[in-house]
């Protein structure tokens, strides 16, 4: 990884981080359910084989702090067989225009779609896949939330990956009008697995997932597109649009992406997915996480006690939950256990979260 790559990076994010620290809680997850396909699916960048037209799309997009409406449209289906996870992705776009070339660089420079895949959902050791309008890949696999010290290995490799882009319009031609474009991907299950071994296919499973759209306001320069400068000479600042609202300009909040259920039944088939209850458990932890983060950076020490980060009692879904804090030498864990499954969820200082 250069020193241009994570300078690049860092500041990105740390002002990202910086300015919106704080999630907003009420933030509700969307889902989806991903039918099985049968079918040989064409990787061409179109909705023309059949089993695409017998899912559903899924909500349009929204700006990333789930407050705005986007001002073009975006939407997603999804599938899946036991070899690939099938994402197709419609983007409306006046002004289809993209100019890196070069694979793990930084896409999000042009306009691109990105994917964004926890299948563990512990927040910890996730994958990001961007692309632009000409087909640049930007695949890179992220140790921690950037919130936390982490490593993002960028030269990580879907191997295996097939993405094809069909453009309703032409490419770089300011003087006309497109109507937009279509990225078709199929992400191989084995860039997802952590063991040879590893059976991961979530077949009747949920992982977390979340797409973004980042999108420029763009000005012509000698004739060819570019991000737009404000007064200053800097660019003006990008619009992230998504399917799951984060609540924060972040997409590195892992707890807030969407829950993709991986249905056997196949395509043209119904089935029926809700959130389990321990999941919206694992939410409370993690808003109990980022107050005990905001007492820390106010008081310089760790919260000793639960009142000092949470006022009131914690209801899910008419059961009172009751958190466990234990400080130690290294920081801190919060402990719940639940009253729908037994189970016993743990995130500690780090944000790193593990079921007993």
């Amino acid at each position: 990884m250069g020193l241009k790559f994570k300078y690049a990076v860092v500041l990105f994010w740390s002002i990202s981080i910086g300015v919106f620290a704080q999630s907003k809680s009420n933030v509700v997850p969307k889902s989806y359910i991903a039918y099985h396909t049968t079918e040989n699916i064409k990787i061409d960048g179109s909705d023309a084989d059949a089993s695409w037209n017998k899912v559903e799309w899924t909500d349009l997009f929204i700006d990333i702090e789930g407050v705005k409406k986007p001002t073009y449209n975006t939407q997603v289906k999804m599938m899946w067989d036991d070899t690939y996870f099938y994402i197709l992705a419609k983007m409306e776009e006046p002004h289809v225009w993209a100019d890196i070339k070069d694979r793990d660089a930084i896409v999000f420079y042009n306009n691109d779609f990105e994917v964004f895949v926890d299948p563990t959902g512990d927040t910890h050791n996730y994958y990001e896949l961007e692309v632009n309008a000409i087909n640049t890949v930007w695949d890179l696999f992220i140790t921690n939330p950037y919130r936390e010290k982490n490593v993002a290995l960028n030269d990580w490799t879907i191997t295996g990956l097939k993405s094809a882009v069909k453009i309703d319009g032409t490419l770089n031609d300011p003087t006309d009008t497109d109507k937009g474009w279509v990225l078709e991907m199929a992400i191989p299950w084995s860039v997802y697995k952590t063991a040879f071994f590893h059976k991961n296919v979530p077949k009747d499973a949920f992982w977390r997932v979340n797409f973004s759209r980042v999108n420029w306001d763009h000005q012509i320069t000698e004739g060819k597109y570019d991000r737009k400068k404000g007064s200053n000479g800097e660019y003006l600042p990008e619009y992230n649009w998504v399917w799951s609202p984060q609540g924060v300009i972040n997409m590195h909040e892992p707890e807030h992406w969407g829950y993709v259920y991986f249905s056997s039944k196949e395509v043209g088939a119904k089935d029926t997915f809700e959130i389990p209850n321990d999941e919206k458990i694992k939410w409370k932890l993690f808003e109990l996480y980022r107050a005990q983060k905001k007492y820390f950076d106010t008081k310089k020490a760790w919260a000793t006690s639960l009142k000092n980060i949470a006022s009131k009692p914690i209801h899910i879904e008419g059961k009172r939950i009751k958190p466990v804090l234990e400080n130690h030498s290294f920081g801190w864990t919060i402990s719940v256990k639940s009253p729908f499954s037994n189970k016993v969820f743990i995130i500690n200082e780090v944000g790193t979260f593990s079921t007993k």
